[in-house]
């Protein structure tokens, strides 16, 4: 095996994420590639919670189908989740609390360990997470002197004494499993992946880095579960470079903070999921009208309205391309990896400077919350560009309201922006239409040429990101996606291609403006393309036939349950939409 699959389940508030920190990153920092994913309810303690850790070595992009180790701390766990369980799974159960079923879905090795009762003898009972880990080195072919450096970490600031208590209940744990039980699930041979290179971060994490990166010092944010991480890590660090952090009341008002800050001359952001970003639809339009930069992460949840707060999904699409009420241009970037999280956040500020309007980016709670092993950020190629900023002295020698701020004859659309206590400079920035000073106005021909001119501004847009193609250029048939199903999508199809089918991988990293000549590009030769994504009205394949036509092509694999969505799931759906093409041999 090049990879393991392994899962704790146990009702919330039982240490559940604790374990899984302390396993991913002790595999991390031994040098193996580790994905993440956290399965949680809207609920503080109680519920069903799983941590799921792919360990592999090289690195990979989603948590993967099966499940080789199951640790469970109760029924539930085993039941929920025996779906996924590969032939021959171990499944460990705390005996101390439960006699397990086993699952009637796989053929596993069931194997009961009483967790809570050697966590006791080893001090107390709440350490039966550290006895999990135990037996998890165990099944690993790992020594429990490996995971010290990591409960050093984790409990260090709590004393000694706690350090050794747990790793007294991890030995413990790891001693019973070699006295009781052969069957092991050893690691792949350790990769050498160490170094400052081998980094270990989640999409929300990223998203915070590249917007300190790209020079915004101040978030404004109401907490909203799933992009709350975004606002705990700038907390944290953004003070240390002058930056600024503020919980507004609500949503409504951190946009309206985040577009004043940008309009005094600061690059600023906010951050939010689904039903916060709604909220914010009528100051996006005021910075489309008004002409003032920001930047919104939307890290989306499952909708409508509260829907599930814990789940993922990617049903904002429409609300990011077409949410406010009148008609402003915005760019809407769709990350696709963590790496992407960070550089396209740190890129949406000169984005928002260049082309004066808002820029959204589209992540959701899979990318946001999953941690996984990734490369390293090298900040020299983090550059700022403001845009068509005017300096003090282009325009010292001007005259009162000669300045235009709002110039509709500038050919790209793009008319030059001041700073506040700029000379000669002054200028009124409101949600009115408005002449070329800011003044309201209702005449029509003004109207009209304020309308052209904001259109303008994206008609030559440029920009690296867009569509990306993976695979053989000519594949008759084609796998699309975007943003945070690209690491399953790939693998998707990397295993047709090994089982002889001629495809292609599209994928969208940026759909607004929608970048038509790449994707056109990318579908020659292609008679028939699923459009995998995570909602239920087909958003995206919707949208690639507003803008490019191939209507007779467009097949859509769907999930909106929320839970990510499997490779298996998708290579069923593809098996069945391609097997009309003549494709094999």
């Amino acid at each position: 095996m090049n990879e393991i699959g392994w899962k704790v389940g146990g009702k919330q508030g039982e240490g559940i994420d604790s374990t899984g920190e302390i396993y991913a990153l002790a595999m991390h920092r031994l040098g193996y590639f580790v994905f993440t994913y956290r399965h949680f309810m809207s609920l503080i303690k109680g519920g069903h919670t799983n941590y799921k850790i792919r360990v592999a070595d090289e690195k990979v992009r989603h948590h993967g189908d099966e499940t080789h180790i199951l640790i469970a701390f109760d029924q539930v766990t085993i039941d929920y989740n025996g779906s996924e369980l590969a032939d021959g799974a171990i499944v460990v159960y705390d005996e101390s609390s439960f006699q397990a079923k086993p699952p009637s879905s796989a053929n596993v090795h069931l194997c009961g360990v009483p967790l809570t009762g050697i966590a006791r003898d080893a001090g107390s009972p709440i350490m039966k997470n550290m006895v999990a880990i135990g037996v998890t080195a165990a099944i690993n072919g790992l020594h429990p002197d490996e995971f010290v450096p990591i409960v050093e970490d984790k409990f260090g600031k709590k004393g000694t004494s706690v350090v050794n208590n747990n790793m007294e209940a991890l030995r413990r744990g790891h001693a019973y499993y070699q006295q009781n039980f052969a069957v092991q699930f050893p690691v792949p041979p350790k990769p050498v992946h160490q170094g400052p290179d081998h980094l270990y971060a989640s999409g929300n994490q990223a998203t915070a880095f590249g917007a300190l990166a790209g020079g915004c010092r101040l978030l404004a944010a109401y907490p909203i579960t799933p992009a709350t991480e975004i606002m705990y890590w700038v907390l944290k660090y953004f003070p240390k470079y002058g930056g600024v952090v503020l919980q507004a009341e609500d949503e409504i008002a951190a946009i309206n903070m985040a577009i004043g800050a940008n309009f005094a001359g600061a690059r600023a952001m906010t951050s939010t999921s689904g039903p916060g970003f709604s909220l914010m639809m009528e100051a996006l339009g005021l910075s489309g009208m008004s002409e003032t930069p920001v930047v919104i992460v939307d890290v989306q949840r499952s909708g409508p309205s509260t829907g599930l707060p814990t789940k993922t999904e990617q049903s904002d699409l429409n609300e990011a391309l077409f949410g406010t009420h009148g008609e402003i241009p915005r760019i809407v970037l769709t990350p696709r990896t963590v790496e992407e999280c960070f550089w396209f956040t740190a890129d949406a500020f000169n984005l928002a400077d260049k082309y004066q309007c808002p820029v959204i980016l589209l992540s959701d709670l899979y990318l946001g919350m999953s941690y996984q092993s990734i490369s390293g950020f090298p900040l020299e190629k983090v550059h700022i560009d403001r845009g068509k900023l005017v300096r003090v002295e282009d325009i010292a020698n001007s005259t009162p309201y000669q300045y235009q701020r709002y110039d509709a004859s500038v050919p790209d659309g793009i008319s030059p922006r001041t700073l506040p206590g700029t000379r000669n400079g002054r200028y009124t920035a409101l949600g009115n239409e408005h002449n070329g000073i800011g003044i309201e106005v209702e005449d029509l021909e003004t109207r009209v040429a304020q309308m052209n001119k904001r259109a303008r501004k994206l008609t030559g847009f440029q920009h690296e990101s867009g569509v990306s193609v993976d695979g053989a250029a000519t594949a008759p048939v084609a796998l699309i996606g975007f943003g945070s199903t690209y690491g399953v999508l790939e693998e998707a199809r990397m295993r047709l291609q090994a089982e002889g089918l001629d495809v292609k991988h599209i994928h969208f990293s940026r759909v607004a403006p929608f970048p038509l000549a790449e994707f056109q590009t990318a579908m020659r030769g292609v008679r028939r393309a699923l459009v995998v994504e995570l909602n239920s009205t087909g958003q995206l394949a919707q949208l690639i036939r507003q803008q490019a036509g191939y209507h007779d092509k467009l097949a859509s694999c769907l999930k909106y349950n929320g839970d990510p969505i499997l490779q298996k799931e998708i290579l069923a759906q593809a098996n069945e939409v391609f097997a009309t093409e003549v494709l094999h041999g």
